[in-house]
């Protein structure tokens, strides 16, 4: 079972992922209890990212078992696909991983998820910093449709900080519209609505908002699936550039994108229909799709299921 309510779950996500920048060549360890005390300079590209791992995790929609015994370490400044066919959990696990899965109703977490050594599920954890930290782009582009392009990338920063001086805005703008590589296709028409833009270009601006806001980890539902071939392309080549920068976590249902863009693919699957999905096989990307171990992950790469 794959998450349900996306439309309230990305606005909701999409105003709660911000967060202040910070310097990417020394981050600090996070506090993920309270809002963190950063710099407000000129947030530096190619740093360390952080890593996730996922320990012995069950996800519940209410009664319903979607995903159980999830154990998957995911490496820092590296592309994670998150492939299985649907139904499967893989959407459900990776929105566990910014604690967007419990806003659905009835909703629950067993297990533990650790970023940086802090458990994002301990009681003291404020949700909104996790998702501060771990930033979502959506299977659908979804830009602020009353904002403008200008405002979309600044919403965050803005928001966690009233004081911050335009031009150091307009900096940080600029700089994440370049490493989404739109700020040539649009650095003339900053005022202009972002939803004016196209598929592909309204895809990218969403990165450059999530980026903005300099997250350690980057999640991306299917970000492709809704755009042409070009588009999907330069969404591509803009995931290598950024795993320099932010640890990245895709899924994605198309199996010629998980072998060009990502380092390691994990495969998930069910035994059979209202069975949790499980993780059956995670390891360097070629291999999985040159020699898995798994039978069945050999089958669904394969195209004989999925």
């Amino acid at each position: 079972m794959e998450e349900s309510s996306d439309e309230v779950t990305e606005s909701t996500a999409s105003r709660e992922q911000v967060g202040s920048s910070s310097d990417r060549r020394a981050r600090p360890s996070i506090d993920l209890t309270k809002p963190p005390v950063r710099s407000r300079g000129p947030a530096q590209a190619g740093g360390p990212a952080k890593g996730v791992e996922a320990v012995d995790v069950d996800l519940y929609y209410g009664a319903f078992h979607a995903v159980k015994s999830v154990n998957l370490t995911i490496a820092p400044n590296k592309v994670t696909a998150l492939i299985g066919s649907s139904g499967c959990g893989k959407t459900t696990f990776l929105r566990s991983i910014n604690r967007m899965h419990e806003l659905n109703p009835g909703a629950r977490v067993e297990g533990r998820i650790v970023l940086d050594g802090s458990d994002i599920y301990a009681p003291d954890v404020d949700p909104v910093e996790v998702r501060r930290q771990v930033g979502m782009v959506f299977q659908t582009p979804n830009p602020f449709p009353t904002m403008s392009i200008y405002d979309n990338v600044a919403a965050g920063l803005k928001l966690n900080s009233s004081r911050m001086k335009k031009p150091q805005l307009d900096e940080i703008v600029e700089r994440s519209l370049q490493g989404a590589n739109l700020w040539a296709e649009v650095k003339d028409r900053l005022d202009k609505p972002g939803a004016g833009l196209s598929g592909g270009q309204q895809q990218r601006l969403c990165i450059a908002r999530a980026t903005a806001v300099e997250p350690d980890v980057l999640l991306m539902d299917e970000p492709c699936s809704a755009l042409d071939p070009v588009a999907t392309l330069a969404i591509e080549d803009l995931i290598q550039e950024l795993k320099a920068s932010y640890t990245i976590v895709i899924v994605t249902h198309n199996m010629q994108q998980a072998s060009r863009a990502s380092d390691v693919t994990a495969f998930f699957n069910l035994e059979t229909s209202g069975d949790p999905g499980r993780l059956v096989e995670v390891d360097e990307t070629t291999k999985i799709f040159s020699n898995p171990s798994k039978k069945a992950t050999e089958d669904y790469v394969s195209g004989r299921f999925g």
